[in-house]
């Protein structure tokens, strides 16, 4: 008959210590749960590649939706380049309450935060590894008073590296807008954060074409939407209306606003149906 040896003071340390974390890895996702408690539908816009446009897709489909009578907030999680709070133009930083709750300021009718708010210089690179980028996200998750919304907008951070994984990992999404343009490399890029995606069982409620026009062609987002079996939810066309960076778009140019609502039809109907 064989005895069990007990444990050693190494192996019982280690033990304490995964314990440990267990618990805190628990309690952060209780906290980030109750942050989240009152929103309706989570929607992440994400891209294979930057310079696609996810940002300015982000921004325009959260006003947009905001236009249409809905409570919404935008949450800009691009670690390396969070630039929602200057396209949504605001210049007074977060409030924080006495409990150290952070109220985000309020744009053209959307709630803001960003990572942006926590940078002390706006043009210095943020070179993050994976722990700090994961703890990082959790505090800022925990940490927000959105309120009540109806929809949160999550402009994640483009590729399919540790980035965009630690926030796919940390939120419960209900669905992901895919943003690609007309060019063949980046419709492979799209498709490869497609299949990441999917890995990761959420859905997608589909694909969105941006820059389509005389310039890049059109197309390749209908393409990738047929291709993995995907909603094509509507093409952005190429404007000289997207130099006015006063305000999104979408409040300055009635074309492009028809094509945003497009899309949060689309969008919407996709969450319908899922």
């Amino acid at each position: 008959m064989t005895h069990a040896h007990p444990p050693n003071p190494q192996q019982a340390s280690q033990a304490r210590a995964r314990i440990e974390q267990m618990k805190r890895q628990f309690e952060q996702k209780r906290a980030i749960a109750g942050s989240l408690a009152n929103i309706g539908c989570q929607i992440g816009v994400y891209s294979g590649k930057g310079g696609v446009g996810k940002t300015t897709v982000a921004v325009n489909l959260a006003v947009t939706l905001a236009q249409e009578g809905a409570r919404v907030g935008i949450l800009d999680v691009d670690i390396d380049c969070p630039n929602v709070v200057r396209a949504m133009k605001i210049a007074e930083p977060p409030l924080v309450s006495e409990q150290n709750k952070i109220a985000p300021p309020e744009r053209f009718g959307v709630h803001v935060m960003s990572m942006a708010f926590f940078q002390k210089d706006e043009e210095e690179a943020t070179i993050w590894r994976g722990p700090m980028i994961h703890n990082a996200i959790n505090q800022l998750l925990q940490s927000t008073d959105w309120g009540r919304l109806d929809y949160l907008v999550i402009d994640l951070p483009p590729g399919t590296s540790d980035s965009p994984l630690t926030v796919m990992q940390t939120l419960s999404l209900d669905g992901f807008v895919v943003v690609t343009t007309p060019q063949e490399l980046a419709k492979v890029d799209a498709k490869r954060s497609i299949n990441m995606i999917r890995k990761l069982n959420v859905p997608v409620l589909g694909v969105v074409e941006n820059f389509a026009g005389d310039v890049f062609g059109s197309g390749a987002g209908e393409e990738l939407a047929r291709e993995m079996d995907l909603a094509f939810l509507g093409r952005l066309e190429m404007r000289a209306d997207y130099r006015d960076t006063s305000r999104p778009t979408v409040l300055t140019s009635p074309p492009v606003l028809e094509e945003y609502k497009v899309i949060a039809g689309s969008a919407k109907a996709a969450l319908d149906s899922g």
